[in-house]
């Protein structure tokens, strides 16, 4: 039987007297090492008791009310929203850009970056207002 593999930075840590939970990576022979280094008891007992951003996603989804079916005119409305909405938001888009430009050739990066900051409100500006309007459809 050859020697046991070693880590060069590390000594071989025997784990038969850890619980099972604390098994988490194992490289033959019982001996725990992730890839950061050994792991300890109380570093698995916190990991074993964190959740995943899907497990709380879906937690909070199951505390929610019951969603009920959209009927076929609030689909019509709701697409129309997003109709009208992406209208707004893409002719601010053209309006901004050639003032931009304008302000580039010009040379003032002051202004350009001034119309750029506005527009990145003016931006989050319609997206909430659409979307306080879908939920208003919605009836949440």
């Amino acid at each position: 039987m050859s020697e046991p593999e070693r880590w060069p930075d590390r000594p071989l840590r025997q784990t038969q007297n850890v619980p099972r939970p604390f098994r988490v990576a194992t490289s033959g022979g019982g001996r725990t090492r992730s890839g950061a280094g050994w792991i300890s008891q109380a570093r698995c007992l916190i990991l074993g008791a964190m959740k995943s951003a899907y497990e709380l996603a879906m937690e909070r989804l199951g505390k929610g009310a019951a969603s009920t079916p959209l009927t076929a005119a609030q689909k019509a409305e709701l697409a129309e929203l997003d109709s009208i909405y992406a209208a707004k938001l893409a002719q601010e888009d053209l309006s901004t850009r050639d003032a931009i430009r304008a302000a580039e050739a010009a040379g003032d990066s002051e202004t350009a970056g001034e119309l750029r900051r506005r527009y990145a409100g003016e931006k989050a500006r319609l997206e909430a207002e659409r979307e306080a309007k879908k939920d208003r459809v919605r009836g949440t």
